[in-house]
């Protein structure tokens, strides 16, 4: 796990502070939006199991035994993606989408935004710090 120090700037005129971090840093998120944007693509984009994405993605390694075969947090960011709480500029999709199908959807919007010549996994990885943010 890496940490990031972001840097406060206090405004001279109005006395408002502001904090500049880099781009991929989402707000209230404990993943990048490269993270976020690779496992999403691995999950839809590369048919990979949630077990497998969070293998390769999380950094934790101990988890509990009921999250063995499963991620939350995998299918919690694939909804976030449909109420535009994760990667707003994606096309909205048709209500009958599976998560799966919207974080395909998501991944693919990320993929779009990467330069050419990159495997689709990485693609997604560099889309998600390409993305534009509200």
């Amino acid at each position: 796990m890496t940490s990031v120090r972001g840097r406060r700037y206090e405004c001279q005129q109005c006395g408002a502070c502001m904090l500049v971090v880099p781009r991929e840093l989402l707000p209230r998120r404990l993943y990048t939006a490269s993270a976020i944007g690779l496992a999403l693509a691995m999950w839809a984009l590369l048919g990979g199991t949630e077990a497998r994405v969070r293998a390769s993605i999380s950094p934790l390694v101990v988890i509990g035994a009921a999250a063995c075969g499963a991620w939350a947090t995998l299918r919690r960011w694939a909804a976030d993606t449909v109420r535009k709480r994760l990667f707003p500029t994606t096309r909205a999709p048709p209500a009958r989408f599976t998560l799966r199908q919207h974080a395909e959807r998501a991944a693919g919007a990320l993929v779009a935004l990467a330069p050419t010549g990159l495997s689709q996994a990485e693609a997604a990885f560099a889309g998600g710090a390409l993305h534009r943010s509200r």
